[in-house]
C-alpha cells in the first residue's frame, strides 16, 4: 500500500493558555507540495528503506503495537518532508505508516483514529486533519478538565483553498525548528499570553479570517493572518533568538514580500519555514521570480510557489 500525505503549514495558535475556555486552537493549511510517500507491504522480516526510514521504523512498531498485530512489514520511504522545518514530517510520515499497516491488516481507521492510537495530536489537530481531508483547518484547541483533555482537539471548520490562491514557499535549508524536548521546554517557558489578546484573535479568526476565506479573499484573509503572525512572533522570541523569525535570512524575503503589498505573512510553527498567501496565481509567479533573483546570493534558501491540497492524503492498494 502507498501513501502520499500533504505538507501543511501550521499558522499559529489561538489561545496558548486557555485564557477563554479551551487551550491552543489552531489554524493550518494543507498544501500541494512537499510530500511524504510511504509504501508499507507485508514481509517475512521488518525492514525499512529511504530518507526518514529510521523514523518510519518507528512509527511501523508503534502502530503494530497498539493494534496488537504481530506481522512484519516492510517500509519504503519514497519522499519525506524536510525534518523540523514547521511542515509536519513527523506527523504526517507517521499517519501514513499508521495508516498503512492498519489497512493492511484489515482495519479501515480514519487519520484521527490512528493518530490517537500512535499519541499524535496532544496540542493541535492540523496534522491529523490535513491528511485526512486537507484544506484550511481550524481545530477547537484542547479542554481543560474532564475526559476530553486526553483527546486531539476537535476540527471546527474546513474550507478548501480557494483555487486562485497561491501559497509562496521560503524555506532555510540551513535551519532547523523546534522538536521533541526542546520544542516542549520552550513551551513550558514561555510568557503568559494576554488574555485580551486570544480573545482579540480568536474574534478576528470567526468575524473576519473565515468569512473572508469562504468568499476567497485572500487580501482580508491574509491581513488577519500577518496581524495574528507579527503577535506569535513577538510571543516567541525569547525562544527563537529574540527574533520573529527563527531564520534571519527568512525574516528578510518575507520582509520583502510583505513590502511588496502581501500582508499574510508569516512563520509556520516553530520554523524555519516562512510562507506568503497571494490571491493571484500571476502575482505569486511574479514575486517567486523576484525572491530567486534577489537572494540569488542566499543559498541555504530556496523558494516554491504551491497550490493548497483539498483532497488530504492519497492511499493506493498495490
Amino acid at each position: 500500500m502507498t501513501v502520499r500525505a500533504p505538507a501543511r503549514l501550521h499558522l499559529g495558535f489561538l489561545d496558548l493558555d486557555g485564557a477563554v475556555g479551551r487551550r491552543f486552537g489552531s489554524l493550518g493549511i494543507a498544501i500541494e507540495r512537499p510530500v511524504t510517500e510511504v509504501t508499507v507491504t507485508r514481509a517475512a522480516a521488518d525492514a525499512e528503506s529511504g530518507p526518514d526510514a529510521t523514523r518510519a521504523a518507528r512509527a511501523r512498531d508503534a502502530a503494530r503495537t497498539a493494534l496488537g498485530i504481530e506481522q512484519a512489514f516492510a517500509v519504503a520511504v519514497d519522499a519525506a518532508l524536510p525534518a523540523h522545518n514547521g511542515l509536519g514530517s513527523g506527523t504526517q510520515l507517521a499517519l501514513a505508516v499508521g495508516v498503512a499497516v492498519a489497512r493492511l491488516c484489515g482495519r479501515n481507521l480514519s487519520a484521527r483514529e490512528v493518530a490517537t492510537l500512535l499519541g499524535r495530536g496532544r496540542r493541535s489537530a492540523i496534522g491529523m486533519e490535513a491528511f485526512e481531508a486537507g484544506g484550511v483547518i481550524l481545530d477547537g484547541g484542547k479542554a481543560l478538565s474532564g475526559p476530553a483533555t486526553h483527546a486531539p482537539p476537535p476540527l471546527l471548520a474546513r474550507l478548501p483553498v480557494p483555487d486562485a490562491w497561491r501559497i509562496l514557499l521560503v524555506y532555510d535549508r540551513a535551519r532547523e525548528g523546534l522538536s521533541g524536548d526542546a520544542e516542549m521546554k520552550a513551551m513550558a517557558t514561555l510568557p503568559k499570553f494576554p488574555p485580551e489578546r486570544a480573545a482579540h484573535f480568536c474574534h478576528l479568526m470567526l468575524l473576519r479570517a473565515l468569512p473572508a476565506l469562504a468568499e476567497g479573499d485572500a487580501l482580508a484573509f491574509g491581513t488577519v493572518i500577518g496581524e495574528w503572525q507579527r503577535a506569535l512572533g513577538d510571543h516567541y522570541a525569547a525562544a527563537q533568538g529574540g527574533a520573529r523569525f527563527l531564520s534571519a535570512d527568512v525574516a528578510a524575503a518575507v520582509a520583502m514580500l510583505e513590502e511588496a503589498g502581501v500582508p499574510g505573512v508569516g512563520q509556520s510553527s516553530w520554523g524555519p519555514t516562512g510562507f506568503a498567501i497571494v490571491g493571484d496565481p500571476a502575482e505569486a509567479e511574479t514575486l517567486l521570480g523576484i525572491l530567486r533573483r534577489r537572494f540569488a546570493s542566499s543559498t541555504n534558501l530556496f523558494f516554491d510557489c504551491v497550490r493548497g491540497n483539498n483532497r488530504g492524503a492519497e492511499i493506493i492498494a498495490l
